[in-house]
């Protein structure tokens, strides 16, 4: 007779035959025989310092690789803790499952301690969910989760267990397969379809490819490419697209949206054929939805038909794998000049490039990420959010999915520095780079104390400006320049915090920016210094992320300087 195992050990064995090889955990009564579980698996456990943080390293552990992502926690608060975290990678779409600890069985609904219905609160921000009473359903569930996850439109997948169910002992059977009522497959492309976009294109005069996030999770970004050169088509893309199509392609018209090129936003919404791979149509990319792309015909192809005529009205929309849909279309390519239309789009680039003013003596943001760029091209980039974010996006040049890992649906303050934690421990042969705020970095900092003890190479770049920058932004923009509760000074003191002396307190390496001309040789010392290193950049107190399309306006309405 096989040994009988606890429940608990029963989740952990079935992780183990799933693949899992790292979980981002953190301990607590209704989680401990998870752990106890843990101790004896090869699989290794990263201890954040804080859920939030381990939630947001799962997610930049699974955007960083495409892997499905997996952190856990104790009920009550360990369990709301992960909410933020979990709320990101439903925004945008990332492979998660999550498994928490919750309360005896017969204590669920009685207000127990350290109890919260956990599946209530987060069925609007999880693909799906279980609470599983039954310790035999336990393996099948785990499976089933981690298929959902990383099927069809990726999404998290919340597993609650109460700590009943997790002592119980039974043998263990394990699950290979998800339960068959499961399996959903994407309907095949058809003829049909095919030449319909087809028949678009060759009517078209004026014709622009916008690619979303869905490109890169369906692996088919060399697709794109393929069929962008072989129609000769211009590729903008959407916040979470980008490295979707290399930026240093002559097609390419970066990225467009609230702060995007001015060409992207141009093209896209002067051309007289859309066409939307993989996007999702989000507010902060189209501007007022009724005036966006008016004279063009929009074909809409996506994975999720929920997707379809959501937020702008599609001629034509077709729910299917993107990369098997590009894969038929690049079969038979129609290469033609578009003279004119290329023409006009190299006036605007020539017209409006994306730029900035150096303040002689000063730090400016935009040139600390151009110089990274040009030292660290090949680097993966992980920024927080705010001005900082957009200025990344702007001015580093991305040519590969999976470089740019950022948080575009949720936007959360707070992402930066734990997902650049998760995506170093999912790819320690690359170099992983925070690019952050002031503001941002400080709403996960003590992850400073997980990457000290896992000796996590992560390299950390504070862009330092001593403000909310971006909502500092609107409020010069929109309300006057009056402060409300955006400047973060000391009044008659340096700049603060210390960030440099934070990150030596954890036995982290770091130095100080003040001066331009020691930007080149901080970088360099940063990149060429072992382990992690934390580079604190006193950029200029007030500058603005440029171009601007203020909310709900149309790109007519961009403001330029």
């Amino acid at each position: 007779m096989n040994k009988l195992l606890k429940g608990a050990e029963i989740t952990i064995r079935t992780l183990e035959r799933l693949g899992v090889e790292l979980v981002f955990a953190y301990p607590g009564g209704s989680a401990i025989e998870f752990h106890q579980a843990l101790a004896d698996s090869p699989i290794r456990v990263i201890l954040p310092r804080h859920e939030q943080g381990g939630a947001f390293a799962a997610c930049g552990y699974a955007r960083a690789t495409g892997r499905t992502g997996v952190c856990m926690a104790t009920s009550g608060p360990g369990a709301t803790n992960l909410l933020t975290g979990i709320a990101d990678a439903y925004m945008d779409s990332v492979p998660m499952v999550i498994i928490t600890g919750q309360v005896e069985s017969k204590l669920i609904g009685r207000n127990a301690f350290q109890e919260t219905d956990i599946i209530g609160m987060t069925r609007p921000i999880v693909k799906h969910s279980y609470l599983v009473m039954k310790p035999e359903e336990l393996s099948q569930t785990v499976t089933d989760a981690f298929y959902l996850a990383n099927s069809g439109r990726p999404g998290p997948v919340w597993i609650d267990i109460p700590k009943d169910v997790q002592q119980r002992r039974l043998e263990f059977r394990f699950c290979p397969e998800p339960s068959p009522e499961l399996i959903r497959k994407p309907p095949a492309v058809t003829e049909q379809d095919c030449e319909a976009v087809l028949a678009a294109i060759a009517r078209s005069r004026r014709p622009c490819i916008y690619a979303g996030g869905g490109v890169i999770a369906a692996g088919a970004a060399e697709e794109l490419t393929r069929f962008a050169e072989g129609f000769n088509i211009p590729v903008a893309t959407s916040l979470m697209g980008i490295g979707a199509f290399p930026e240093d392609h002559p097609l390419s018209l970066k990225w467009l949206g609230m702060h995007g090129s001015y060409y992207a936003n141009y093209a896209a919404n002067e051309c007289d054929l859309l066409l939307a791979f993989g996007a999702r149509f989000a507010d902060r990319s189209t501007g007022s939805p009724d005036e966006f792309a008016r004279p063009a015909r929009i074909i809409h192809i996506d994975i999720d038909p929920s997707e379809i005529n959501k937020n702008v009205r599609a001629d034509l929309g077709v729910t299917a794998d993107i990369r098997e849909f590009l894969e038929r279309l690049n079969r038979t390519p129609r290469f033609r000049e578009y003279a004119e239309w290329h023409g006009r789009i190299a006036g605007w680039k020539r017209a409006h490039p994306l730029a900035y003013r150096d303040e002689p003596g000063k730090v400016q943001p935009q040139r600390v990420i151009e110089t990274i760029c040009r030292m660290a091209g090949d680097a993966v980039i992980v920024p927080g959010v705010g001005q900082h974010q957009m200025w990344s996006a702007q001015f580093y040049t991305f040519t590969r999915p999976r470089q740019l890992l950022t948080s575009g649906g949720l936007g959360s303050m707070g992402f930066g520095l734990p997902a650049a934690m998760g995506a170093k421990l999912a790819r320690p042969e690359a170099t992983v780079i925070n690019i952050d705020g002031d503001g941002s970095f400080q709403m996960n900092i003590q992850e400073l104390g997980t990457i000290a003890t896992e000796e996590i190479a992560v390299k950390m770049v504070i862009l330092n400006n001593q403000h909310l920058g971006m909502v500092a932004q609107l409020e010069d923009r929109f309300y006057h320049s009056r402060r409300g509760n955006t400047d973060l000074r000391v009044r008659g003191e340096r700049p603060f915090p210390d960030f440099a002396g934070i990150a030596r307190c954890y036995g982290i390496p770091s130095r100080e920016v003040y001066d331009p001309a020691e930007l080149e040789d901080a970088i360099r010392e940063m990149l060429e210094t072992p382990g992690p290193f934390l580079l604190d950049c006193h950029t200029v107190y007030l500058d603005h992320v440029l171009p601007m399309i203020p909310g709900g306006k149309s790109y007519r309405e961009i403001i330029t300087e």
